[in-house]
Protein backbone atom coordinates (compact mmCIF):
# COMPACT_ATOMS: atom_id res chain seq x y z
CA UNK A 1 0.00 0.00 0.00
CA UNK A 2 0.99 3.61 -0.62
CA UNK A 3 -0.21 7.05 0.48
CA UNK A 4 0.43 9.27 -2.53
CA UNK A 5 2.95 11.31 -0.55
CA UNK A 6 5.87 11.27 -2.96
CA UNK A 7 9.27 10.79 -1.28
CA UNK A 8 11.15 12.39 -4.15
CA UNK A 9 12.05 12.05 -7.79
CA UNK A 10 14.30 9.59 -9.58
CA UNK A 11 15.90 9.69 -13.02
CA UNK A 12 15.61 6.81 -15.46
CA UNK A 13 19.08 5.49 -16.23
CA UNK A 14 17.95 2.98 -18.85
CA UNK A 15 14.83 1.30 -20.20
CA UNK A 16 15.52 -1.75 -22.32
CA UNK A 17 13.77 -4.91 -23.43
CA UNK A 18 11.18 -6.24 -25.85
CA UNK A 19 8.21 -7.84 -24.10
CA UNK A 20 9.41 -7.38 -20.52
CA UNK A 21 11.27 -4.09 -20.09
CA UNK A 22 14.01 -3.65 -17.49
CA UNK A 23 13.78 -0.11 -16.13
CA UNK A 24 16.71 1.18 -14.07
CA UNK A 25 16.14 4.26 -11.90
CA UNK A 26 18.66 6.39 -10.03
CA UNK A 27 17.42 6.74 -6.43
CA UNK A 28 20.10 9.24 -5.36
CA UNK A 29 17.44 11.69 -4.13
CA UNK A 30 15.36 9.05 -2.29
CA UNK A 31 16.42 6.88 0.63
CA UNK A 32 17.14 3.24 -0.19
CA UNK A 33 17.67 2.24 3.46
CA UNK A 34 16.35 -1.31 4.05
CA UNK A 35 15.20 -1.51 0.43
CA UNK A 36 15.47 -5.12 -0.72
CA UNK A 37 14.94 -7.15 -3.86
CA UNK A 38 11.25 -8.06 -3.93
CA UNK A 39 10.11 -4.85 -2.24
CA UNK A 40 7.32 -2.74 -3.74
CA UNK A 41 7.95 0.80 -4.93
CA UNK A 42 5.45 3.21 -6.48
CA UNK A 43 6.95 4.63 -9.68
CA UNK A 44 4.81 7.41 -11.17
CA UNK A 45 1.82 5.77 -9.50
CA UNK A 46 2.63 2.24 -10.69
CA UNK A 47 3.42 -0.46 -8.13
CA UNK A 48 6.64 -2.16 -9.27
CA UNK A 49 8.79 -4.83 -7.66
CA UNK A 50 12.50 -4.30 -7.09
CA UNK A 51 14.40 -6.74 -9.30
CA UNK A 52 17.98 -5.68 -8.57
CA UNK A 53 19.91 -3.14 -6.49
CA UNK A 54 23.24 -1.64 -7.56
CA UNK A 55 24.12 1.13 -5.08
CA UNK A 56 21.61 3.91 -5.86
CA UNK A 57 20.48 2.35 -9.15
CA UNK A 58 17.33 0.26 -8.64
CA UNK A 59 16.02 -2.06 -11.36
CA UNK A 60 12.43 -3.07 -12.09
CA UNK A 61 10.97 -5.49 -14.65
CA UNK A 62 7.80 -4.17 -16.32
CA UNK A 63 5.39 -6.57 -18.03
CA UNK A 64 3.46 -5.83 -21.27
CA UNK A 65 0.12 -5.16 -19.52
CA UNK A 66 1.69 -2.48 -17.33
CA UNK A 67 3.40 -0.94 -20.36
CA UNK A 68 0.07 -0.82 -22.19
CA UNK A 69 -2.10 0.57 -19.37
CA UNK A 70 0.29 3.17 -17.92
CA UNK A 71 2.79 5.81 -19.00
CA UNK A 72 5.77 3.67 -17.96
CA UNK A 73 6.09 2.45 -21.55
CA UNK A 74 6.60 6.06 -22.69
CA UNK A 75 9.56 6.68 -20.39
CA UNK A 76 13.03 6.97 -21.84
CA UNK A 77 16.53 7.48 -20.46
CA UNK A 78 16.78 10.79 -18.62
CA UNK A 79 13.08 11.11 -17.78
CA UNK A 80 12.21 11.87 -14.17
CA UNK A 81 9.61 9.89 -12.22
CA UNK A 82 7.89 10.19 -8.83
CA UNK A 83 8.95 7.64 -6.22
CA UNK A 84 7.30 6.38 -3.04
CA UNK A 85 8.35 3.49 -0.81
CA UNK A 86 5.65 1.10 0.38
CA UNK A 87 3.77 2.07 3.53
CA UNK A 88 5.09 0.47 6.75
CA UNK A 89 3.13 -0.23 9.92
CA UNK A 90 3.21 2.90 12.06
CA UNK A 91 3.93 5.31 9.19
CA UNK A 92 1.94 8.55 9.06
CA UNK A 93 -0.92 8.39 6.55
CA UNK A 94 -0.56 11.86 5.07
CA UNK A 95 -2.36 11.32 1.78
CA UNK A 96 -4.88 8.56 1.04
CA UNK A 97 -4.58 4.80 0.68
CA UNK A 98 -3.49 3.64 -2.76
CA UNK A 99 -2.59 0.28 -4.24
CA UNK A 100 -0.41 1.43 -7.13
CA UNK A 101 -2.81 -0.30 -9.54
CA UNK A 102 -3.28 2.39 -12.17
CA UNK A 103 -6.76 2.44 -13.70
CA UNK A 104 -5.72 4.17 -16.91
CA UNK A 105 -4.23 7.36 -18.26
CA UNK A 106 -5.51 10.87 -18.87
CA UNK A 107 -4.23 13.73 -20.99
CA UNK A 108 -3.45 17.27 -19.86
CA UNK A 109 -5.57 19.51 -22.10
CA UNK A 110 -5.27 22.86 -20.30
CA UNK A 111 -2.38 24.29 -18.30
CA UNK A 112 -2.39 27.65 -16.52
CA UNK A 113 0.55 28.40 -14.27
CA UNK A 114 2.24 31.19 -12.35
CA UNK A 115 5.28 31.49 -10.10
CA UNK A 116 3.63 29.71 -7.19
CA UNK A 117 0.74 27.71 -8.62
CA UNK A 118 -0.34 25.48 -11.48
CA UNK A 119 -3.87 24.68 -12.65
CA UNK A 120 -4.40 21.65 -14.87
CA UNK A 121 -7.42 20.10 -16.56
CA UNK A 122 -7.17 16.37 -17.19
CA UNK A 123 -9.13 14.68 -19.98
CA UNK A 124 -10.26 11.45 -18.35
CA UNK A 125 -11.68 8.19 -19.79
CA UNK A 126 -15.40 7.59 -19.16
CA UNK A 127 -14.78 4.41 -17.18
CA UNK A 128 -12.69 6.41 -14.68
CA UNK A 129 -14.47 9.78 -14.56
CA UNK A 130 -17.50 8.15 -12.90
CA UNK A 131 -15.35 7.69 -9.78
CA UNK A 132 -14.02 11.27 -9.72
CA UNK A 133 -15.79 13.57 -7.26
CA UNK A 134 -15.32 17.32 -6.61
CA UNK A 135 -13.04 17.76 -3.56
CA UNK A 136 -12.41 14.02 -3.58
CA UNK A 137 -9.02 12.35 -3.74
CA UNK A 138 -7.26 11.20 -6.89
CA UNK A 139 -3.72 9.97 -7.51
CA UNK A 140 -1.99 11.48 -10.54
CA UNK A 141 1.39 9.89 -11.33
CA UNK A 142 1.38 8.62 -7.75
CA UNK A 143 0.66 12.04 -6.19
CA UNK A 144 -2.26 12.30 -3.78
CA UNK A 145 -4.25 15.32 -4.96
CA UNK A 146 -7.62 16.95 -4.31
CA UNK A 147 -9.96 17.26 -7.28
CA UNK A 148 -11.14 20.75 -8.18
CA UNK A 149 -14.24 20.71 -10.36
CA UNK A 150 -15.52 17.87 -12.50
CA UNK A 151 -16.99 18.23 -15.96
CA UNK A 152 -18.12 15.73 -18.55
CA UNK A 153 -14.94 14.07 -19.71
CA UNK A 154 -12.49 15.54 -17.25
CA UNK A 155 -11.51 17.28 -14.01
CA UNK A 156 -9.33 20.12 -12.76
CA UNK A 157 -6.42 20.19 -10.33
CA UNK A 158 -5.00 23.18 -8.43
CA UNK A 159 -1.41 22.56 -7.38
CA UNK A 160 0.55 24.26 -4.61
CA UNK A 161 4.28 25.16 -4.64
CA UNK A 162 5.32 22.22 -2.40
CA UNK A 163 3.76 19.70 -4.79
CA UNK A 164 5.47 21.38 -7.73
CA UNK A 165 8.82 21.32 -5.90
CA UNK A 166 8.76 17.68 -4.82
CA UNK A 167 7.21 15.98 -7.86
CA UNK A 168 7.38 15.86 -11.64
CA UNK A 169 3.93 17.33 -12.25
CA UNK A 170 5.19 20.89 -12.70
CA UNK A 171 7.09 19.78 -15.79
CA UNK A 172 4.05 18.27 -17.49
CA UNK A 173 3.00 20.06 -20.66
CA UNK A 174 -0.11 20.14 -22.84
CA UNK A 175 -0.63 16.71 -24.33
CA UNK A 176 1.30 14.92 -21.58
CA UNK A 177 -0.28 11.70 -20.37
CA UNK A 178 -0.60 10.94 -16.67
CA UNK A 179 -1.43 7.82 -14.66
CA UNK A 180 -4.72 7.88 -12.75
CA UNK A 181 -5.79 5.86 -9.71
CA UNK A 182 -8.90 6.30 -7.58
CA UNK A 183 -8.80 4.65 -4.15
CA UNK A 184 -10.54 1.31 -3.76
CA UNK A 185 -13.05 2.58 -1.18
CA UNK A 186 -14.39 5.23 -3.56
CA UNK A 187 -14.60 2.69 -6.39
CA UNK A 188 -16.53 0.28 -4.16
CA UNK A 189 -19.01 2.90 -2.92
CA UNK A 190 -19.74 4.25 -6.41
CA UNK A 191 -20.12 0.77 -7.93
CA UNK A 192 -22.42 -0.33 -5.10
CA UNK A 193 -24.65 2.72 -5.43
CA UNK A 194 -24.82 2.24 -9.21
CA UNK A 195 -25.93 -1.37 -8.76
CA UNK A 196 -28.59 -0.35 -6.24
CA UNK A 197 -29.90 2.37 -8.57
CA UNK A 198 -30.02 -0.06 -11.48
CA UNK A 199 -32.01 -2.50 -9.35
CA UNK A 200 -34.53 0.21 -8.50
CA UNK A 201 -35.02 1.28 -12.11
Amino acid sequence: MFTGIVAGMGRIVSSEGDEVVRVVIDFSLVSTDLLEVGASVCVDGVCLTVAAINDSEISFDVIPETLQLTTIGEKIEGNWVNLERALKMGDELGGHLLSGHVMGTGEIITRDGGEDHLDLFIDCPDDIIRFIQPKGFVAIDGISLTVGHVEEGGFSLHLIPETLRLTTIGGKQLGSNVNIEVDTMTQTVVSTVERIMEGMA
